[in-house]
């Protein structure tokens, strides 16, 4: 069944309908173990060399990647790719984010690097291009964010002006923070024409007036080469303009919607990696003669590592799933087949922000909780948590910040709902009549897990119709309250979509156990100051009547089962979904 975007806050999705890592087919598996086999000969052998500098081998396994096919999992064999699907190019992701560094240099090139050509291109471009960026002769950046402008990317000044011939553009400006700025050959870059028209051009290094600045000193993700890059009056052809003139925003949203998707299998896999690193030293270390993975309180972070991780990559499969099913039979050879791909994608643009976000707080809890673990060593350079705590941090600010990121979330829902595409005014409604009519006398014959997301739901739709009753069109000026509706939304997605993956597979019953009561905790804690914000008295009152009554609970024994959970990841010495 082909659902729609926000359809989770109002439809019941049945557990056969979610796509999981179980449903991996062997063709992903064996993508999945060349990309991982491919890591661990030549990534992580290097990964020191090109920490302290050594760009030339970093750009050297990048083409030994494109080797193998793994710089263009979705570009048409025709153009030197493999003509994979979106869930081919999610488990790639995940096998290579070990090393922050190079998941940057991949990222950039194969994702926002190539998908601009290879889903907005002309043909021409496409012959003229995309075998160059397949095999990685050419090494692609993105170029979009400005000194001056951050996330305000509408806000450019980097100009395209016809030349009096007709036969260029001419492009003025700087670009900033461009992962691979510093090797790349190739550059989408955004400009607008006359100054006033936002588009989207392809340049060559090679093009007279191109260069790059310094590399900058960053936190973390240290091996990857971030640099501004600089045009002075660069020609460009006029047939190297990308789409429509005016129309170069098209390009870069949906471009960022991918490029937040992908986030989502970086994090999980670099998370997984960092559980592994951590249930291998503390089975190592001991204290007060114990190892200390006996001990209960870090017992306790093993399990919640892999907790948030099971919720985040419930989420990521199972959104890339939901965009899938909208390309089912999906060929490079039908017409239109690049608008379409973005189309699914576009679908799917508040539920991208989501994944994004929860997966990037995810593993910076992960990596936090793995130096905490690591105590006085995982302060040392010399130990891989210290590196991967300063990698995590970029993934936060990355593809839009999160608080772009949560606007957009709340942002996107209710535009569609005021589209039509979208029934939350009906469900909102529905809600409104059951609170009225006060609690059912029928036993609830339900499970409390299902209990607890179908009460999820009703309380980010309480949110929703409570802020819109009271802000109306001005709600995107209350950040604060789009924000909390947005983190209502993001914990109720994660709680379904770990659910159903339990109920599909019979794995991670334990986490979700866990999982579902912590994050509605944070769902009552998130709708308190929303709710305050949109009424005052009596009306108050009663709504938060009603909130305590959607969140209540029964607890489990939290503690009993974590010291589960890690008896079996310690077992294991690895991530599993139990």
């Amino acid at each position: 069944m082909k659902y729609t975007g926000g359809s989770f806050l109002i439809e019941e999705h049945p557990a056969s309908a979610v796509f999981t890592p179980a449903d991996l087919t062997e063709e992903h598996k064996a993508i999945a173990r060349t990309a991982r086999e491919f890591f661990d000969r030549e990534v992580a052998p290097n990964a020191d060399a090109v920490l302290h500098g050594d760009l030339d081998l970093a750009v050297a396994v990048l083409r030994k990647a494109a080797s193998l096919g793994l710089e263009a999992i979705l570009t048409p064999e025709r153009y030197g790719g493999m003509e994979m699907d979106m869930t081919s190019v999610m488990v790639v992701a995940e096998q290579i984010a070990g090393d922050g560094s190079f998941a940057g240099w991949h990222g950039a090139h194969a994702g926002i690097g190539t998908l601009p050509l290879l889903l907005f291109g002309t043909d021409e471009q496409k012959e003229k291009y995309l075998p160059r960026l397949s095999s990685c002769e050419f090494v692609a950046a993105y170029c979009l964010t400005e000194p001056q402008t951050g996330s305000d990317a509408m806000a450019i000044k980097t100009r395209a002006d016809l030349s009096a011939d007709g036969r260029h553009y001419v492009l003025n400006g700087q670009k900033m923070w461009i992962t691979n700025g510093g090797k790349a050959d190739f550059f989408t870059v955004f400009a607008k024409i006359n100054g006033e028209q936002f588009s989207a051009f392809l340049v060559e290094r090679a093009f007279a007036g191109v260069s790059s600045g310094a590399e900058e000193k960053k936190m973390g993700i240290k091996g990857s080469s971030t640099t501004p890059v600089f045009f002075d009056n660069v020609q460009v052809p006029v047939g190297n303009l990308l789409g429509e003139p005016g129309r170069g925003h098209i390009i870069a949203f949906n471009i960022l919607n991918i490029g937040r998707l992908k986030l989502g299998p970086f994090a999980v896999g670099a998370a997984k990696n960092v559980l592994a690193v951590s249930l291998a030293y503390a089975k190592q270390r001991k204290a007060f003669g114990h190892e200390i993975a006996d001990f209960g309180m870090i017992q306790h972070k093993l399990a919640e590592m892999a907790i948030r991780l099971f919720a985040a990559e419930s989420v990521a499969y199972r959104v890339e799933g939901m965009i899938s099913d909208h390309l089912t039979d999906f060929s490079w050879t039908e017409p239109d087949a690049a608008k379409r791909m973005m189309k699914a994608v576009e679908e799917f643009a508040a539920e991208c922000s989501i994944v994004k976000v929860y997966a990037s707080e995810m593993l910076d809890y992960a990596v936090d909780e793995g130096v905490q673990i690591h105590g006085g060593y995982g302060f040392h350079q010399d130990y891989a948590v210290e590196k991967a705590y300063r990698d995590s941090r970029i993934n936060r600010i990355f593809e839009g910040t999160n608080e772009i990121n949560r606007l957009l979330v709340t942002g996107m829902l209710l535009k569609r709902a005021q589209q039509g595409r979208l029934g939350l005014v009906k469900a909102a409604k529905g809600l409104m009549d059951e609170i009225l009519a006060g609690p059912a006398l029928s036993a609830d014959t339900d499970s409390e897990e299902r209990r607890l997301v179908r009460n999820a739901k009703k309380i980010a739709l309480l949110l929703l119709g409570s802020a819109f009753e009271k802000f109306g069109a001005a709600m995107e000026q209350q950040q604060e309250v789009m924000a909390g509706i947005a983190d209502v939304v993001m914990e109720r997605l994660a709680m379904e979509s770990a659910m159903l993956r339990v109920e599909k597979t019979s794995a991670g019953s334990d986490m979700a156990a866990v999982l579902l009561r912590d994050c509605m905790t944070r769902v009552e804690a998130f709708a308190r100051p929303v709710l305050a914000a949109c009424g005052e008295g009596d009306a108050l009152r009663s709504k938060m009547t009603v909130l305590r009554r959607f969140a209540k609970h029964e607890p489990v024994d939290s503690i009993a089962i974590r010291r589960r959970i890690a008896g079996r990841l310690l077992a294991a010495g690895h991530y599993v979904a139990v």
